[in-house]
């Protein structure tokens, strides 16, 4: 891990630790979190809160993957009883997707922790938006705590999610990657939104926004079973705009997103094609893999890698744009788009870009830098927009 000489960074979950009672005093309080929720010296978020005096934990809630990490993505799951704590786990990623009226009656407050991001795919971002709208109708207090935007607090990039594309890949109106910590995220939309929670944030200490993750010496932990390592982060912005197609985005292999392929793919041309972009910050490189499950499962799938070389010039978004369209215009009896998970909704590749605009154009000539063009001014003005919620500089 790298080591930064700056002044130490500690999470809200550190400040939590370090004096419960400011924040939970008296509170019969429920804990929304899973595994990312650590502190600076390896201790859970469900440790710190079951073990203070000051309030009394009495409910816990999960969303995507469990309370403790132990899902792969999409697994749908139902409420339990946690086998350490003997305490009821709500699910919020079944039956419900947000904090019911009953759940939510025995409480004075949610503790909401999760490492984000920074990417509006991410779904903590629509479950923390959830609780929010569950916690202000019913009079609750919603404490969040912050966390570091692990791809660092200054680059926005990628378009805003239109009306009408909203799910759990895109919860608010917020480009892809959102340049906020996740407190940050929960101010704005509160602010936005009018919705008047009761909201508390505790705020990161010693973060700048120029850090990434690894400056900050937290440590880190696999954001989901998909998100291994930082390498993995800054790639996922672009690249997961593959979910919405038929290629492998490289689930169910030790380096997901990094790595996009498929049986029929020629990722040697792809690459070579790429690179003659000279795109900054990276480099594309043919590879082979074999994916143990997902997309073309058991089959032997010919790609190409993605290697950042530079992350401060490297645009994930846009280059992931380009990847897409030039996969689309070399391979275009085989490239598709995947269909709707039900008929009549809308195709993923919609939900994830939050319009309609690259299934019906990517494919005429110039279309990539035209759609990111456009995008990255909707970020620059979205930028402005986002500054009276910021906490840090």
């Amino acid at each position: 891990m790298e080591r930064s000489n700056r002044q130490p960074v500690f999470s809200g979950a550190d400040r939590l630790a370090r004096s419960a009672a400011q924040y939970l005093d008296g509170k019969r309080f429920g804990l929304l979190t899973n595994h990312t929720g650590i502190t600076r010296d390896f201790r859970s978020t469900i440790d710190v809160c079951a073990s203070q005096s000051a309030g009394k934990l009495t409910a816990m809630f999960a969303c995507e993957h469990g309370i403790r990490g132990e899902r792969q993505a999409g697994v749908l799951f139902e409420d339990e009883v946690d086998p350490e704590l003997g305490i009821t786990v709500y699910s919020l990623y079944g039956k419900h997707r947000a904090p019911t009226p009953d759940m939510l009656e025995p409480l004075d407050a949610i503790v909401f922790d999760f490492q984000d991001l920074g990417v509006r795919f991410f779904t903590y971002l629509t479950t923390l938006i959830y609780t929010m709208q569950a916690c202000a109708k019913a009079g609750k207090e919603l404490i969040v705590l912050d966390r570091p935007n692990p791809l660092g607090g200054l680059q926005v990039e990628g378009g805003l999610l239109r009306e009408g594309f909203q799910s759990m890949v895109g919860g608010w109106k917020i480009p892809f990657r959102t340049g906020l910590t996740i407190g940050e995220f929960a101010r704005l939309v509160n602010d936005q939104s009018g919705m008047n929670c009761n909201l508390q944030v505790v705020p990161l200490e010693g973060w700048t926004r120029d850090m990434e993750f690894p400056q900050t010496g937290l440590p880190w932990t696999m954001l989901s079973p998909n998100m291994p390592t930082m390498d993995t982060a800054r790639v996922y912005a672009g690249t997961c705009l593959f979910e919405g197609t038929n290629l492998s985005e490289g689930r169910g292999t030790t380096r997901p997103f990094e790595q996009i392929g498929a049986p029929w793919l020629n990722g040697k041309r792809v690459a070579e094609a790429m690179n003659k972009r000279g795109l900054p910050g990276v480099v594309f490189h043919p590879v082979y893999f074999t994916p143990m499950f997902s997309k073309h499962q058991g089959a032997i799938c010919s790609g190409i890698q993605v290697y950042v070389t530079d992350p401060k010039t490297y645009q994930p978004v846009r280059t992931g744009l380009y990847l897409v369209e030039q996969v689309q215009k070399m391979h275009p009896d085989h490239f598709a788009w995947l269909p709707p998970f039900k008929e009549g909704s809308k195709s993923f590749i919609q939900l994830l870009t939050g319009s309609d605009v690259v299934p019906q154009t990517l494919h005429e000539p110039g279309a990539g830098e035209k759609i990111a063009d456009e995008w990255d001014k909707e970020a620059a003005e979205w930028a402005k927009t986002r500054e009276p919620y910021l906490l840090y500089e």
